[in-house]
């Protein structure tokens, strides 16, 4: 079975390494990996804002696609595109792979474009249950037609050696990250030992950026809260490795990746009770969380946690061993290939054959 896949230009830079990126990049070798003839198309543009020579290049891409192919489009470029792409959603069978839904930047356009994007497609892939009770809710499409694949993580990841009171933070560095939060929270245990590293891009909102600088150099954290810009490969798992405890401090997160990458090590988590997150944090079979949750956007809470965890053996201990058991219970990629696969074949296309046999029977023309 083939599946033309359109994605943003840059997901398979290791120098940008957001959650959409990674999870595309995993999701297009999976396929191939499992038989499936995968051609990847990308479109050049900041999405979701893009221009007209953007759109218009979105236009000729999906109109070179042939009639009856399967389709899987990020959503960061399928949900702002309705006038290009509904032209076309009769005569191929489209899937939207919803990283992020646009409703929740609360722009009443971007909006309108995706629930008529969503509601025409043939299905909708997301990456929590929270997104797809948040998609059901707001949008009214049929819910047999949204399709949940969350995120896999490497079963092979280092356990933790932990450094005593190494905290750190991963992902873009951008309000809706939270890391001004995580920030507050340290301005009230100056007197507790810990250093704290925010690893991301840095490039993505600079004027945040600036004032998350302004802030520590003010309160003379210059020393203690390092930012490192992006980790990958080894570095970021030397950086897992050696950390004591993840905290994901986001204002807004359809799941969290960086949860279960960290879950995948045994570190445990303190995180913002807010959208998938307490999802990807999970639990162990006796009910216990890996980590922690704090109520979003409020430092205090935080700065609370974080006191407890630097201030109590037992806590930590506790925390430590519960990631450990969670660990064990993470899924794979080749999970979250078998649930996209699922979600392709769900509504009239057919799975693939074994290797070796042709999987394109029905094609009388188009290109290969």
């Amino acid at each position: 079975m083939r599946v033309q896949v359109v994605v943003p230009e840059g997901f398979d830079d290791p120098g940008q390494p957001t959650g959409g990126n990674i999870y595309d990049r995993r999701a297009c070798a999976g396929l191939a990996e499992a038989g499936w003839d995968v051609l990847v198309t990308t479109v050049a543009a900041a999405w979701p804002v893009s221009g007209s020579s953007a759109r218009a290049d979105l236009a000729r891409i999906v109109s070179a696609i042939p009639d009856g192919e399967t389709v899987l489009i990020d959503g960061i470029i399928a949900s702002p595109a309705a006038a290009q792409l509904l032209p076309h959603t009769g005569r191929i069978r489209m899937t939207v792979l919803l990283h992020m839904p646009l409703a929740t930047h609360h722009d009443p356009s971007a909006q309108r474009s995706e629930r008529v994007v969503l509601r025409a497609a043939t299905g909708v892939v997301v990456t929590s249950e929270w997104t797809r009770r948040h998609v059901l809710t707001r949008y009214a499409i049929p819910a047999h037609r949204v399709h949940v694949a969350r995120p896999g993580v490497d079963q092979i990841a280092a356990p933790a050696r932990p450094v005593p009171g190494r905290l750190i933070c991963v992902g873009v560095l951008g309000r809706h990250k939270g890391q001004d939060l995580l920030v507050e929270a340290l301005a009230d245990l100056a007197e507790r030992e810990w250093h704290c590293m925010l690893a991301g891009p840095l490039d993505r909102d600079p004027d945040f950026v600036d004032q998350l600088q302004t802030r520590i150099t003010r309160l003379g954290y210059g020393h203690r809260v390092r930012l490192t810009g992006v980790l990958t490969g080894a570095a970021l798992s030397h950086a897992y490795t050696t950390a004591d405890l993840l905290v994901a401090p986001s204002r807004s997160e359809t799941y969290g990746m960086t949860v279960t990458e960290a879950l995948a090590h045994g570190l445990p988590v303190i995180a913002a009770a807010v959208g998938g997150l307490p999802e990807a944090l999970g639990s162990t079979a006796d009910g216990t969380r890996p980590g922690q949750l704090v109520p979003p956007g409020d430092p205090a809470a935080l700065a609370a946690a974080l006191g407890d965890w630097l201030g109590d053996e037992r806590h930590r201990h506790r925390l430590r061993a519960a990631a450990r058991q969670r660990r064990s219970t993470l899924r794979g990629w080749e999970q979250t290939t078998q649930e996209i696969a699922n979600a392709l074949t769900a509504h009239g296309c057919r799975k693939p054959g074994p290797p070796g046999v042709d999987n394109h029977p029905e094609k009388t023309s188009g290109p290969a």
